[in-house]
């Protein structure tokens, strides 16, 4: 049995769709690869960003049953690296202070860092959620 939790939240997939046609709210819901198309195309020139405003409910439910939850919240990682990804507090959120320190005193370093964990952010709250479990 597949219980679903709740790990994404609907409110923060709208808020950051706002900003959806670069791809915000697809990195959020853990499509890496079409967020990055959204970014360059402007959400398939505007198209594919509208028919995400349906399309969020949805994602938000595949996001909930792909991710682990547990004592890291999705939302508050979503939100510091947002905001505060060239310090790297999103790392330090996750107890990642080594490369948060690295983030702080390089941008992000150099702000690849940072596009990095907007690829990979979710997996890394969902290891860390698994691993506070053992």
């Amino acid at each position: 049995m597949n219980v679903r939790q709740d790990t994404h939240s609907k409110l923060i997939g709208y808020l950051l769709w706002i900003f959806g046609f670069l791809g915000a709210h697809r990195f959020y819901y853990g499509k890496p690869v079409t967020g990055t198309i959204w970014f360059f195309t402007f959400g398939l020139f505007f198209i594919g960003w509208i028919i995400d405003l349906f399309l969020i409910p949805s994602m938000d439910r595949e996001a909930d049953l792909r991710f682990n939850a547990g004592g890291l919240d999705y939302n508050v990682a979503w939100i510091l690296l947002t905001f505060l990804g060239v310090f790297g507090v999103h790392r330090m959120y996750q107890g990642k202070w080594i490369t948060g320190i690295i983030y702080l005193c390089t941008g992000g370093l150099f702000f690849v860092g940072v596009l990095y964990d907007f690829w990979t952010l979710n997996d890394q709250v969902s290891v860390r959620n698994v691993a506070q479990r053992i």
